[in-house]
């Protein structure tokens, strides 16, 4: 399974794995955002999907783990380096999608990157991170569900 985004003028990218922040950027108060479970039960149908989270709410493994996401919990301190050390792990090819402050060292460590500037807001520091800025995580997954927006976007 893969994404695979032609960009005109820049490099082929190919997404083997799309990163998901859960609270802030997928959900809101732990819970999935409306709309947000169609679209990332048909990205698990498209590449490996992996939500990152401190879980504060407790809710992220039975909102994401039945639509075929793989949920990958870590302590609040030290969020930042648990998520880049994830997305190193597996090995290139990763899409991530964030909103916050800990979320730029797995931004550097993606192939692509995409802010989502939702309920919560995005951290101005993320955004020099990023590829891409959006203002919604439903507009970020869609970005990756038609990558023809990818392309129009990037393209030199």
């Amino acid at each position: 399974m893969m994404i695979k985004i032609e960009i005109p003028g820049r490099k082929t990218l190919e997404i083997n794995y799309v990163v998901l922040d859960y609270n802030g950027t997928i959900a809101a108060d732990g819970e999935l955002l409306p709309g947000a479970a169609e679209k990332i039960k048909e990205l698990c149908g498209l590449a490996g999907v992996f939500v990152l989270t401190a879980d504060s709410y407790g809710t992220a493994e039975a909102r994401c783990g039945v639509l075929g996401a793989a949920v990958k919990t870590f302590p609040r301190a030290g969020a930042a380096a648990c998520k880049e050390g994830i997305v190193r792990a597996l090995g290139g090819g990763a899409a991530c999608v964030g909103n916050g402050f800990n979320d730029i060292e797995m931004f550097d460590a993606a192939e692509l990157s995409i802010a989502v500037m939702d309920r919560e807001g995005v951290c101005a520091a993320l955004l020099p991170h990023a590829d891409i800025l959006v203002r919604s995580a439903l507009d970020g997954l869609d970005l990756l569900l038609n990558t023809e927006r990818v392309k129009a976007t990037l393209r030199t």
